[in-house]
């Protein structure tokens, strides 16, 4: 994050920059209304980049949908593309990279992928009492 920038302003700003240069429009559902910790806010913002990346040049989407929520029980965070999808026995690096990111802020990655419907990623921090 730039000076005292918020992980929403972040993201916000992340997501129009990509959406403009690739021409793959960007839906955001949600963005954290409060205040992430830096740590977590880096590794989301890591993921994000990378899942971006592979939405670019894999996917073949036209539309990608973005929710990150921060509350009592934590954060969520979700991307869904409605690309092409793909076998998730083809794990790539992007995928091993996303998933050691979330375990590095002691959260969690799921992935889901159709073909010809499209892939979701959620991740998931809990929140450390």
């Amino acid at each position: 994050m730039r000076g005292g920038q918020s992980l929403a302003e972040a993201l916000e700003s992340y997501l129009a920059e990509w959406s403009e240069r690739t021409g793959i429009a960007v839906e955001t559902w949600a963005l954290p209304s409060t205040d992430v910790p830096s740590r977590v806010s880096s590794g989301v913002m890591a993921t994000m980049r990378e899942a971006l990346s592979n939405v670019e040049l894999h996917s073949r989407a036209r539309t990608v949908s973005i929710a990150v929520t921060a509350g009592k029980s934590g954060l969520r965070m979700t991307i869904s593309d409605n690309g092409q999808g793909f076998l998730l026995s083809a794990n790539g690096r992007g995928l091993a990279r996303m998933r050691a990111a979330f375990a590095e802020i002691g959260g969690s990655l799921s992935v889901n992928s159709v073909l010809g419907e499209g892939t979701t990623v959620t991740g998931v921090v809990p929140r450390h009492r």
